[in-house]
């Protein structure tokens, strides 16, 4: 029996992010709160662009956009607000926060040193570019690997494709 694998890859959906700003968007133009504060967010590229006249707000509006992505189901460990919080620039406060994809080599190693070690014995994990490649002869056994990750504490949020 040939062996049975799958990828760990770190990506998110564009479209269901692009939906969540907007949506975010539109709750934060009608609510009474955000009135007459020059609140808005829209997402340039892979950076959600939030701004708003104080630093309040401002980090309100980034609890609203992260509220509309938990609701599209985007982990919220794909976006990278900036430690400093907002950053005021002329009369307004503005944070940018940039969208993870992808698993760093640090964090490849990570994953891969946890299947080592805490897995089933027969499964092999190598790192290729940005994900890893997990394989073994029992499907149980995959599918053990991929609970063990769900319930560990990782700093990249985990998506498992390609299943043979």
């Amino acid at each position: 029996m040939a062996d049975s694998s799958f990828d760990i890859v770190s990506k998110f959906d564009k479209q269901e992010i692009a939906n969540a700003v907007n949506s975010a968007g539109k709750e934060i133009a009608t609510r009474y709160d955000f009135k007459n504060v020059g609140a808005s967010v829209d997402l340039a590229g892979e950076v959600i662009k939030m701004k708003a006249n104080t630093e309040e707000r401002c980090l309100a509006v980034l609890d609203v956009v992260q509220t509309h992505l938990v609701k599209r189901k985007v982990s919220l460990k794909h976006l990278d607000v900036p430690e400093a919080g907002p950053r005021l620039s002329g009369k307004e406060y503005h944070l940018d926060a940039p969208l993870k994809e992808g698993i760093s080599q640090e964090n490849a190693k990570k994953i891969n040193k946890l299947i080592r070690d805490e897995g089933p014995k027969g499964v092999k994990s190598q790192i290729q570019g940005d994900e890893l490649r997990v394989s073994s002869k029992s499907r149980d056994d995959l599918q053990a690997v991929q609970r063990m990750l769900r319930e560990a504490d990782l700093d990249v949020a985990l998506t498992f494709t390609n299943q043979r």
